[in-house]
């Protein structure tokens, strides 16, 4: 194992009713607050009030920011940062999934820095960061407990990740109940989140961090297990409750230390979110088994192995590329039985921006995953996609 250091420094409050310590969470650091959250489904699924409620007890003095869309957009980010600037306000509140939270990341850090808040997110330069505070109303982006971000600039056609150490939420309230209005559709995309997350820690040549696999295998059974029974039964609170912890740990850094992690998955699929703005999830479970089957070869394949005997039960008599290749047809079957689209057809998407789509995806980072990528390597997976 690399050597790395370790530290979680997001408060989780997890549970029915543990809304109840936001208030007192927050007085600690601030006493106003921009409220930020998306559409209506906050104030259907009763999270909203309770946070409200939390705010006005505690005499905490907040402004809303509200309609921060999917994928979200610099355009919110710049409204974010004048509603605190103007209203003096000292933290931001999330209330929603990761768009919702992301966004609230990259305002809490251009409300301190002078710059456009665009050229800030590019650079991933903070001059100081507001304290985060967040309610979680749907399992996917472990945002709620990481310093990343990700925006879009709809302009540029650019998605862009950024992130600081202090962009790390102060405190996460995590209530299950609060997913349960969740749709069958954000439910499947939010676990195949959760388990691409996963796979780009867990995917790697370095096998040396045998602990940390076994969390990953551990997090990937869940997905499997529990991603199904939250789509048939919404409110089935034992399904929602381990998505929901999944989530917070698919990400949260414990899968990436003792080894070189890059997000191979996640860069290629930025480019489809930001050139069409379809959902993060969605295109990675399109994406996900095509990138498996291209980078699936003879350095590779006991990787392959170890994810199909461990997670999917494959007899181990068999060969290893027999295990491999069935082990990523079982991933496919599974993102399938979810409802998800396996082609990128289904939602839309052909060939025409494939040439400028690769060459913002190419990083050199590739280089440390099963093997190098090139633009064309790239091309390839889309063209395989479709």
């Amino acid at each position: 194992m690399q050597n790395f250091d370790y530290s979680i420094r997001t408060t989780l409050h997890f549970g029915k009713g543990q809304i109840e310590k936001l208030g007192q969470e927050i007085k600690k650091h601030s006493d106003s607050v921009l409220l930020v959250y998306g559409g209506g489904s906050v104030k259907k699924n009763g999270a909203y009030d309770d946070t409200v409620n939390q705010l006005k007890e505690h005499g905490i003095r907040f402004v809303e920011l509200s309609g921060v869309d999917p994928n979200p957009k610099i355009s919110s980010v710049r409204e974010g940062v004048r509603l605190c600037r103007e209203n003096k306000l000292g933290a931001v509140l999330a209330v929603g999934g990761g768009s919702v939270i992301d966004c609230s990341k990259v305002i809490a850090g251009c409300v301190g820095t002078d710059g456009e808040p665009w050229n800030l997110v590019k650079q991933a330069h903070y001059d100081k960061v507001l304290p985060v505070f967040c309610v979680l109303t749907i399992s996917a982006t472990g945002s709620e407990m990481n310093l990343g971000a990700v925006i879009s600039n709809p302009e540029t056609k650019q998605k862009v990740g950024t992130g600081h150490p202090d962009m790390v939420p102060v405190c996460s309230i995590l209530n299950p109940t609060y997913t349960f209005s969740v749709s069958k559709k954000q439910t499947a995309a939010g676990t195949a989140d959760i388990m691409s997350h996963t796979f780009e820690s867990y995917l790697t040549v370095d096998q040396s961090a045998y602990m940390v696999d076994k969390f990953a295998e551990g997090i990937l059974k869940t997905c499997i297990k529990y991603g199904m029974i939250a789509i048939n039964e919404p409110q089935n609170y034992e399904a929602r409750a381990n998505l929901m912890w999944a989530s917070s740990n698919a990400l949260n850094g414990t899968l990436c230390m003792g080894k070189a992690v890059p997000f191979s998955v996640h860069e290629i699929e930025h480019q489809l979110s930001a050139y069409y703005d379809i959902t993060h999830g969605v295109g990675l479970a399109i994406l996900t088994p095509n990138w498996m089957k291209y980078v699936l070869n003879d350095k590779t394949v006991s990787r392959f192995v170890e994810y199909g005997v461990n997670v999917w039960d494959i007899d181990k008599s068999l060969s290893p590329f027999e295990i491999a290749e069935l082990a990523i047809q079982k991933t496919r079957g599974c993102f399938n039985n979810m409802g998800l689209p396996a082609t990128l057809g289904e939602v839309g998407i052909d060939d025409q921006y494939f040439d400028e789509m690769a060459e913002k995806a190419y990083n050199p980072g590739y280089q440390y995953t099963f093997q190098p990528l090139t633009k064309a390597d790239i091309k390839k997976i889309y063209r395989m996609s479709l």
